[in-house]
């Protein structure tokens, strides 16, 4: 697919369209590659991958509805169970983290951080050129100490998201795509 056709037909798979398979571990791989292309000023690596598949996705489960308790003790049982669901609903989740050196002398933490959101995109359109559904999320638990803790991270990385990966199931509904003409001026110097 050329760049630009998977550029403008690449759109959000809702997991309720994602099934088996996932990503094989070459396919894994080729998209991780591309993820690691995103530009990134110092050559920091501020991006991690964490692959979450088979078991370890109901392992995650509960990790997200003990955090979910933790944050809410009066979630009801269906809450819970809504989200130790969440990462079975795709064969493959990977979480986006962002390891930040907030203190660095020239590249400030705003670059590292969007840095990171270009690894997600080039991995949402590598996925989209291989005919891979998937959809980049958050919620909650992206921004819960504890989940950040039961993945290994350290306090001070940030969860840039949760990339839900799988086959296409269905005809999963597009979202029209923003025309950049509205949201686009010339500038022409300081206004006075």
């Amino acid at each position: 697919m050329h760049a630009l056709e998977t550029i403008h037909s690449r759109h959000s798979v809702s997991p309720a369209f994602l099934g088996e398979p996932g990503p094989d571990d070459t396919t894994l791989g080729i998209l991780l590659d591309a993820a690691a292309r995103a530009p990134d000023h110092g050559c920091l690596r501020p991006w991690r991958f964490l692959v979450i598949r088979g078991d370890a996705r109901a392992r995650f489960g509960d990790l997200l509805a003990g955090a979910l308790s933790r944050r809410d003790p009066a979630a009801d049982p269906a809450a819970l169970e809504k989200e130790r669901a969440k990462p079975l609903r795709a064969p493959v989740v990977v979480a986006v983290a962002i390891r930040l050196q907030p203190d660095h002398p020239k590249i400030p933490a705003v670059e590292q951080i969007l840095s990171a959101g270009a690894a997600v995109q080039n991995l949402l359109l590598a996925a989209q050129a291989l005919g891979i559904g998937a959809k980049w999320v958050t919620g909650a638990g992206a921004y819960d100490p504890s989940v950040k803790a039961g993945l290994g991270l350290d306090p001070s990385d940030l969860i840039a998201g949760l990339v839900y990966l799988g086959r296409i199931e269905g005809t999963p509904p597009v979202v029209p795509h923003a025309d950049a003409g509205p949201l686009t001026r010339a500038w022409t110097g300081p206004s006075d």
